[in-house]
């Protein structure tokens, strides 16, 4: 039973799905990776906008404490504000991240289960010719067994 052109197909057809899988949940988990820096600069941006709301207690101006005091107050809220929308943004991109990981990992296992009728189909044409290839010198030894003693198996009717 040789390996059908159909099986070797599929196979070729599902390693391709699986590395598109694969590629789509590389992507899928570098959004994550991006969200979760994106947040941390947000975080850090808030940090300097407190930084900023105590630094301007320092000032002798009092224009300058509240233009800096304001400034660090907006800063703050700005963060806190894009923190927010990103935490947001992050939870929708891991569940999409977890989606493509098991559609990645569905495919692996059509693949491999694909693979595997290959090879069993590979390992019993192999074993099948080896068969054949063992039958094939049995008949040659018995063949060379008769020319040799033509009257040992060859009845006394030929």
């Amino acid at each position: 039973m040789a390996v059908s052109r159909a099986l070797r197909r599929l196979l070729r057809v599902l390693d391709i799905q699986e590395e598109q899988s694969r590629a789509a949940l590389e992507t899928a988990l570098a959004e994550v990776h991006r969200l979760e820096r994106a947040q941390a600069s947000a975080a850090n941006r808030e940090r300097g906008g407190r930084q900023l709301i105590a630094a301007s207690a320092m000032t002798n101006e009092l224009i300058d404490q509240l233009i800096d005091r304001i400034a660090g107050i907006e800063e703050s809220l700005a963060a806190l504000r894009a923190a927010t929308v990103l935490a947001e943004r992050t939870v929708d991109a891991e569940e999409n991240a977890a989606l493509c990981r098991e559609e990645f990992l569905a495919k692996r296992v059509e693949r491999r289960q694909a693979e595997l009728l290959v090879r069993r189909a590979e390992a019993a044409d192999a074993l099948e010719a080896t068969r054949r290839g063992q039958q094939s010198l049995d008949d040659w030894y018995l063949n060379r067994m008769h020319r040799q003693r033509p009257g040992l198996t060859r009845g006394k009717d030929e």
